[in-house]
């Protein structure tokens, strides 16, 4: 039969077992068969002798299988950014929708002089194309929002 262990008492080692019938056995520790001995919650295949659970066994618990790893949720998209970075980068119009404000600032003071336009274009190049060969995974990680 199976069951679950309820209680055990730490200096003597005696118990209960809840068993699948609803009734509850008790035990000692000479009734445990396996290598591991009781614990509070574990899953267990004994015997039932009256009121008495013998031979008492804890059946194998299969590793859960390890969690996918979801990317976190995100509200931006990567091509969005990379459109608002090719034609409004110089401006830093795709740092400021990414939330990059403070970078998104100094490309709006930077694009204000000539050698600024050159500077921010550049920049605002190379962001559009590292937006394009991000992955969606990386790029939600980098670029997510976490609302409380």
């Amino acid at each position: 039969m199976r069951g679950q262990v309820l209680g055990v008492d730490r200096v003597s080692g005696e118990g209960q077992i809840s068993g699948e019938d609803g009734l509850r056995y008790a035990f000692t520790p000479h009734d445990w068969s396996g290598e591991k001995g009781p614990a509070v919650g574990a899953q267990v295949d004994f015997e039932a002798q009256g009121a008495r659970a013998i031979r008492i066994f804890r059946v194998p618990v299969a590793d859960p299988a390890p969690a996918v790893r979801q990317p976190p949720a995100n509200d931006r998209n990567k091509y969005v950014a990379a459109i608002l970075a090719f034609f409004f980068g110089v401006f830093g119009i795709h740092r400021f929708y990414l939330g990059r404000n403070g970078t998104g600032v100094a490309m709006l003071v930077l694009s204000a002089t000539i050698v600024g336009l050159v500077v921010t274009g550049i920049w605002a190049f190379v962001d559009t194309i590292r937006y394009l060969l991000m992955s969606d995974a990386e790029f939600a990680h980098r670029y997510a929002r976490y609302y409380p």
